[in-house]
């Protein structure tokens, strides 16, 4: 892999996309190009970005309308990538900061039939781990791999499940195969969806603790009260219908159903249930679009159902403290 464009996507955040961007021009890989998306801002952004751009020549402002959301934001980018002949596209968050061997060491990862390397994610103070990737559980949720964990914990290069949108690498010609971000998700699993989507058509993800990233978790969602919550149902059954291999529906489906349930009963008691339930609203009319997209992505599918099922997180994930409660009242594990 060659040319690369990193993709940072800003939404009304421009002070952190600006500590960003100056992280990424200190890359001590330098066939590279900065594109960043303002998708729709409305807090004096665009000003700025066309001052920083001028002020900058490896980097292209690119600008969207109205706020398309993760998806269709980093869309755009890697539009943007294809169209001027790069070889790969690294997402990188706008509320973090890179450190200065992040891009050659993703970049040093990608080998053979891996089509997306990730890294070591941090928080913001350096002490304890956003992600180092994403796992799918047999329960049928993602959750980020040793999320809370001491930094000086953090594993070894291997192979993983999927790669962190906020701090990752992808193929361009594998994006090209695979199909882009999907719309429809806005924001949230989005980047496990085309991890899964790349794992069955026979890529893989690989995890390299050697790129470093420094994140402000949560620094957009929370400008948005229930955003979370409503992403969090629309679009896990949209995963779980586009991606889920039929091999694998005994293993995860009736695990996945009763936790769907369960969460919503649980965002229902804690007052965000009209958030929750019109998630689950929008996912069942998404529904028909997400199965016509299952029958193209698994006609590709190039790898077995054990292998796909090695990959899974076998339990819970860390933090469904209630549904592990619950399953020790009624089954004693």
């Amino acid at each position: 892999m060659n040319r690369v464009a990193i993709v940072v996507l800003n939404w009304n955040g421009i002070d952190d996309t600006l500590e960003c961007l100056d992280s990424l021009q200190q890359q001590t890989y330098k066939n590279y190009s900065i594109v960043v998306i303002d998708n729709g801002s409305k807090d004096g952004s665009v000003a700025k970005l066309k001052d920083y751009a001028a002020n900058h020549d490896n980097t292209t402002i690119l600008y969207n309308k109205v706020n398309q959301g993760f998806a269709g934001g980093v869309n755009t980018g890697i539009h943007w990538a294809l169209d001027h002949d790069f070889d790969g596209v690294a997402l990188f968050n706008n509320d973090a900061i890179a450190d200065k061997d992040w891009l050659k060491e993703l970049i040093k990862a990608m080998k053979g039939d891996i089509g997306i390397t990730t890294g070591l994610l941090l928080h913001r103070d350096g002490q304890t781990i956003d992600s180092t990737g994403d796992w799918y559980s047999v329960w049928g949720l993602p959750f980020p791999r040793n999320r809370g964990d001491a930094a000086d914990k953090a594993p070894k290069s291997e192979f993983v499940f999927s790669g962190s949108g906020g701090a990752s690498l992808y193929r361009l010609d594998m994006l090209s195969e695979i199909g882009f971000f999907d719309d429809d998700f806005f924001a949230y699993y989005e980047d496990v969806d085309v991890s899964f989507r790349a794992q069955l058509a026979g890529y893989k993800v690989y995890y390299t603790p050697k790129a470093i990233a420094y994140h402000k978790q949560g620094a957009t969602s929370a400008k948005i009260p229930g955003f979370a919550v409503y992403q969090t149902m629309k679009n896990l059954p949209l995963l779980y219908a586009k991606d889920v291999p039929r091999g694998l529906r005994h293993v995860i489906g009736g695990r996945f159903y009763f936790a769907y349930l369960l969460i919503i009963l649980n965002a229902i008691k804690n007052g965000n249930g009209k958030m929750a339930l019109r998630g689950v609203k929008d996912s069942w009319r998404l529904r028909p679009k997400a199965w016509r997209a299952r029958r193209r992505i698994q006609s590709r599918k190039q790898v077995s159902n054990d292998y796909l099922q090695s990959l899974l997180w076998m339990d819970l994930p860390p933090d469904q403290t209630g549904i592990r409660k619950l399953r020790k009242f009624f089954t004693g594990k």
